[in-house]
């Protein structure tokens, strides 16, 4: 039976995946639209006037793991 359900996942995952494909293709499918990413020079401009991290996070309703990996992008 769990074979069976297996293989049922793994062609509906390939499914998926011919599908997503075909609408890269066409135009059609870009993702998800960057939230946090889109408030990075608000982050910078908030440590640089030397604003908490917990206030950022809350002014910008962004979550704490977003914070950081913006600190990130900007230390490189």
């Amino acid at each position: 039976m769990s074979s069976v359900a297996q293989f049922e996942r793994e062609m509906m995952l390939e499914r998926q995946r011919e599908g997503i494909a075909k609408a890269k293709a066409e135009g059609k499918y870009k993702g998800r639209k960057p939230t946090a990413r889109a408030k990075t020079d608000m982050v910078k401009l908030a440590l640089a006037q030397g604003v908490s991290k917990a206030q950022i996070c809350r002014g910008l309703d962004i979550s704490k793991t977003s914070l950081y990996r913006i600190i990130g992008e900007l230390k490189d």
